[in-house]
């Protein structure tokens, strides 16, 4: 998770402030001696380490906080406040041309994630409901075309190409003209990184951004690179004047020093985050939630929005419905797993809910991605009156399952048992939470847990 070593520094250096009555200036002096070190060990630039403190050091030792009835709290809202500036403010759009199409010119060293983040980036934009084509760009790495073309592909957007034997200008000019030709109102325009910035890479995407004339010129930055991140970001924006960044592997870089320090440095903007390999959409970068998450403040807003854009709003009435009357069968269990999944890696949901990252038994909470495709495979090789009436799973059933998974009967029992027990308490769950009123509320519902009721995955 990104900022895990910031964010539980921080939290600790917080929660001793929360927890006092007044605040002196030399609890704020302290306090702000740990947030440097903290944002120094998470490979955040010297100069915004020292702005960053000068200006809550400021506002915390004012005497509106000295008199607050909690001078913690408001000095955790003050850095709060303080961190969201830093890494931008306010959410920084995607830019739009009034006379379509809008031009994306995407640059970056090698590796940084350029090809990936363009197919995400044109995934975003069709879900938006825009119609982007992708231009291949890149004639010099190896199979680069290649790989943009099978990304569109799989996300269902026109790549244009010419091959590898024109010249990226002349592939940009002929590409831009074919998005007028077919109405195309987004146009991505994927360049070659190199392996350094050189001034042979400077001088051709200066070409390419001469001829488009783009409206907005996204660095594509890896965030694992840290420090050297910010670097990169500086001598493009230098050359190429930036419009923002996209962060790569966010979810790879444990200190997050990149994010924290690319906009104070280079004026840039973060508009986008990604996450993984998987052609997922970018997620655009809200400093407001980041600042809130690192604090271990959760970012809830971002979790509704994901449950709201991938959760179908009828399937999960009905599905409320089944849990309350305990008609819930193995196949409503699997397509609640597949909705699930849609959401994103389980552990990086928790990360977004408040207080998670303070609980000792989720800071090394890991879900085995193996074990659910285990639970899946046993649910699948079931047939249809065997996962709407589990009853009938006698042994010589339970080994055909086994068999057909790939899984041994005892993983099949066991799934079978949890899968009971899950009933039960939903049952008993809803008949507690009742027209009558809670029952015992959290108390009862812990009596009526099962014994070492674990969930299958």
């Amino acid at each position: 998770m990104a900022f895990e070593g910031l964010s539980s520094r921080l939290q600790n250096v917080f929660g001793k402030l929360r927890g006092k009555g007044k605040v002196s200036e030399d609890d704020v002096n302290e306090a702000m001696r740990e947030v440097r070190l903290a944002l120094l060990e998470a490979d955040v630039n010297f100069k915004v380490v020292k702005d960053f403190i000068a200006k809550v050091k400021e506002q915390a030792i004012g005497a509106e906080v000295m008199k607050s009835f909690t001078p913690g709290m408001v000095v955790v809202d003050i850095v709060n406040k303080e961190l969201t500036e830093l890494m931008g403010g306010t959410q920084s759009k995607l830019a739009k041309s009034n006379k379509p199409p809008t031009v994306i010119l995407m640059a970056g060293l090698q590796g940084a994630g350029k090809t990936t983040s363009s197919a995400k980036l044109a995934k975003l934009l069709l879900k938006d409901k825009h119609k982007p084509l992708m231009i291949a760009g890149d004639i010099y790495r190896p199979a680069a075309i290649k790989q943009l073309q099978v990304l569109g592909e799989q996300i269902g957007v026109p790549v244009f190409t010419l091959g590898d034997q024109t010249s990226p200008v002349e592939i940009a000019r002929a590409g831009l003209q074919h998005a007028k030709d077919n109405g195309h109102d987004y146009v991505i325009i994927d360049t070659a990184g190199r392996l350094h910035i050189d001034e042979a890479l400077m001088a051709e995407i200066r070409q390419i951004h001469d001829v488009s004339k783009p409206d907005e010129v996204l660095l594509v930055v890896d965030a694992m690179t840290g420090q050297e991140a910010v670097n990169v970001a500086q001598s493009f924006h230098s050359q190429l004047e930036l419009t923002g960044v996209i962060l790569t592997k966010l979810d790879g870089d444990t200190r997050g020093g990149a994010a924290l320090s690319v906009k104070a440095v280079t004026g840039c903007p973060i508009k986008f985050a990604a996450t993984g390999e998987k052609i997922e959409p970018l997620e655009p970068f809200h400093p407001e939630r980041m600042a809130s998450r690192i604090l271990g403040m959760g970012d809830m807003l971002s979790l509704i929005e994901k449950a709201h854009s991938t959760i179908d709003a009828e399937k999960a009435a009905e599905m409320e419905r089944k849990m309350r009357t305990a008609e819930f069968t193995f196949e409503d269990f699997l397509d609640q797993m597949e909705q699930v999944r849609k959401l994103g890696p389980l552990d990086q949901l928790l990360d977004m809910m408040p207080g998670m990252g303070k609980m000792k038994d989720m800071k090394n909470f890991k879900v085995d991605e193996k074990q659910i495709g285990r639970v899946e495979a046993i649910v699948k090789s079931m047939t249809k009156a065997e996962k709407q009436k589990p009853e009938i799973l006698n042994h010589s059933r339970r080994k055909r399952i086994a068999t057909g998974s790939g899984t041994s009967i005892t993983e099949v029992n066991r799934l079978i048992k949890q899968f009971d027990d899950m009933k039960k308490m939903m049952k008993q769950f809803s008949s507690m939470m009742g027209p009558k009123g809670p029952k015992g509320g959290m108390k009862g519902l812990k009596n009526m847990l099962p014994k070492g009721m674990k969930f299958p995955f």
